[in-house]
């Protein structure tokens, strides 16, 4: 593997990192994609022959050094090839939510001026024609799946596979003109344009450059140790600069496979059957995946329950300790065995998680409980802290210093410093060019030294070096009487339940906390199943007094546990409802990687904000929706407001000694 570390001399560029794999691991799986139930395979030279004739054929359209492309669907080999093809012809890449409305990628499209759009199917087709009009600048659009687009008008509609046999056609005519362009690529050519999720505004262009990237794969890669034979599961957004740091910085630069899962709704199945080796996911999908677990365990014989619930009491004692390499009893090394092969092994196998050897979850800070859960069962979780701007990385955990309250050490050539406010400051030779057409929001984030602004408060353990994150900068506030305010520290205790999905804590001015509550349909459903509760709508259920009892129980607990951190004792919630919608990125209330807009939030839910600090015992409310095709509507509802016990906090003076 001595190729993997050297340095990145020739190799300035995605397409020369493919040139390379193309030569070196010319028969190794460079992608697979699930098509039909059936596992398809490319290797590093066939994927190299499918970009070079698709990047023939987008000459032959008329791509020019410097256009934006924009592309557009789900997790496909065809539209990573698009990628690196957009690369390859000096053009910039330009990923795209596919769950965005049409105004959403409408804004998109025209803040980067795309000349051309590569998309997966009729419904991406529907989305760019209904706003074609306002942009200006478009002129050709790529399509791969022909199903329903026969009848359209295709003088500026293309299909994918016809535009890769125009570019064999002709190459002859374009394959010097190709190479000119490769042969011209600079370490500081623009790599790709990925747009932030927008949480308190109009999303911005983060202009990465090959060096960005290709510096934070090589730095990232060789800490984790990953290797040509590792396996990933790309199902994440290409539009997220994760999914793009995975699936192809780090993926070029070692040469590891990208498996693409034939739907969302296949996930789970595909995840197993990969048992990837390198995995990530959001703090998200890892409550999800643990609701899943605790429903069929509710559901399970009563041997079981017994069972789980005895190894796994014994299993967080000793799990951590084990993976990471310190002293454990032989005594228990033996129940930790036993439990493996009766509890731990068959459910990570259901979880997919056979063989992952590195896993990371990022984007918010995960629950204690739910971090624990998964190092418990012997699964090498970590966390990272990162940025669209850092290329990702900024902070990683090493093995053997894994903590659920840090996000780890300084990545591989990454600086950091706290501010006297507490925000922290980083650079790294993967700091973002600037923000695309925003040269005040590029000064305001990155100054001339290329140190940038996280927006996030933190410290710096002396002890051991580790960021502690506690909140985001413009989150974290003061109570009415000076106490600390950081809101995401009580949510994510309240979503390690498994019958809570979302929680907003709102409080900073004012004299107490108090809490907007999503549940989880899927866990409360099947707990008002096994419990001959009937219910007709989401709405109905979040409604019923024993659900309310129940929530008031999880909240009441997490006040015990905030109350035992005289830091944050006074974010306790006095006082919660609970939504009776689901919070949506349609309605603009999260963002599309599903983070909480909270002035968004407060202001639609104004009303609601204004009934929970005056002492009603219920308000109505009527509330705009946005059903699946796109139309409005509104929904009615009167909701119950609870008042949750509030634990009391140790004196200080008392607690110091």
């Amino acid at each position: 593997m001595a190729h993997l570390t050297e340095g990145v001399e020739g190799l300035r560029s995605i397409p020369a990192l493919l040139g390379r794999n193309a030569k070196i691991h010319a028969d190794s799986p460079a992608y697979r994609e699930k098509e039909y139930g059936i596992w398809q395979s490319w290797t590093w030279s066939e994927a190299e022959r499918e970009i070079e004739a698709l990047a023939l054929g987008l000459l032959k359209l008329g791509v020019n050094e410097g256009d934006f492309i924009a592309i557009i669907g789900r997790n496909r080999p065809y539209l990573y090839w698009s990628i690196v093809a957009a690369q390859m012809v000096g053009a910039v890449p330009v990923p795209l939510y596919q769950d965005a409305s049409a105004e959403e990628m409408a804004y998109v499209l025209g803040h980067c001026g795309a000349r051309f759009v590569i998309v997966a199917d009729q419904e991406q087709v529907d989305k760019v024609i209904e706003v074609q009009e306002g942009l200006h600048q478009f002129e050709h659009m790529i399509y791969l799946d022909p199903r329903g687009l026969r009848k359209y008008d295709h003088s500026h509609l293309h299909q994918f596979s016809q535009v890769q046999d125009q570019g064999r056609a002709a190459r002859e005519d374009f394959s010097a003109e190709l190479e000119r362009r490769q042969a011209g690529k600079n370490y500081d050519d623009i790599c790709v344009m990925l747009y932030t999720s927008g949480t308190t505004g109009k999303p911005k262009g983060v202009v990465l450059s090959n060096r960005n990237i290709i510096e934070t794969a090589k730095n990232s890669a060789e800490f984790d140790h990953l290797k040509t034979d590792d396996e990933v599961l790309a199902y994440l957004p290409m539009a997220w600069v994760g999914d793009f740091i995975f699936s192809i910085g780090q993926a070029y630069w070692t040469g590891f496979c990208v498996n693409c899962p034939e739907s969302p709704e296949t996930m789970m199945t595909d995840l197993r059957e990969i048992a990837p080796s390198y995995y990530f996911a959001p703090p998200r999908v890892f409550e999800t995946q643990l609701t899943s677990i605790m429903i069929r365990m509710e559901d399970a014989s009563p041997l079981k329950k017994r069972l789980f619930h005895h190894f796994m009491s014994r299993a967080r004692k000793v799990g951590p300790k084990i993976l990471d390499g310190e002293p454990v009893g032989l005594l228990d090394r033996l129940h930790y065995k036993l439990g493996e092969a009766l509890v731990f092994g068959p459910l990570k196998n259901t979880l997919g998680f056979s063989k992952v050897r590195v896993g990371y979850t990022a984007g918010e800070a995960i629950g204690p409980e739910i971090f624990d859960f998964y190092r418990a069962l012997g699964i090498n979780l970590k966390q990272l802290y990162g940025q669209t701007e850092a290329s990702v990385f900024i902070t990683q955990q090493p093995d053997g210093q894994v903590r659920s309250d840090t996000v780890g050490v300084p990545s591989p050539g990454v600086e950091i410093r706290i501010a006297e406010n507490g925000e922290v400051f980083y650079r790294s030779p993967g700091v973002f060019v600037e923000y695309f057409k925003n040269a005040d929001s590029t000064a305001d984030t990155k100054d001339a030294e290329g140190w940038v602004a996280t927006g996030d408060a933190g410290f710096i353990e002396e002890s051991t070096g580790h960021l502690r994150i506690i909140d985001r900068a413009k989150d974290v506030g003061a109570m009415a009487d000076g106490a600390m305010f950081a809101p995401k520290y009580v949510e994510n205790k309240l979503k390690f339940y498994p019958n809570i999905l979302e929680a907003v804590v709102m409080g900073a001015g004012r004299d107490r906390c108090c809490a907007f509550i999503n549940i989880d349909l899927t866990a409360v459903g099947n707990w008002a199943e096994r419990n001959n509760i009937a219910y007709a709508s989401y709405q109905e259920l979040a409604g019923h007094s024993r659900v309310l009892d129940m929530i008031q129980a999880h909240v009441e607990e997490v006040n015990a546990s905030v109350a035992q951190d005289e830091m944050l004792s006074g974010c306790q919630v006095h006082r919660f409802l609970v939504l009776h919608k689901e919070l949506d990125a349609d309605d603009g209330e999260l963002t599309r990687t599903r983070k909480v807009r909270r002035k968004i939030i407060g202001e639609k839910f104004g009303d609601l904000v204004e009934a929970l600090y005056d002492g009603s015992d219920s308000i109505y409310t009527e509330t705009e929706v946005t059903y699946e095709d796109g139309r409005k509507g509104k929904i009615k509802a009167t909701l119950e407001i609870r008042d949750a016990k509030v634990m009391p906090v140790a004196p200080k003076a008392m607690a110091a000694e």
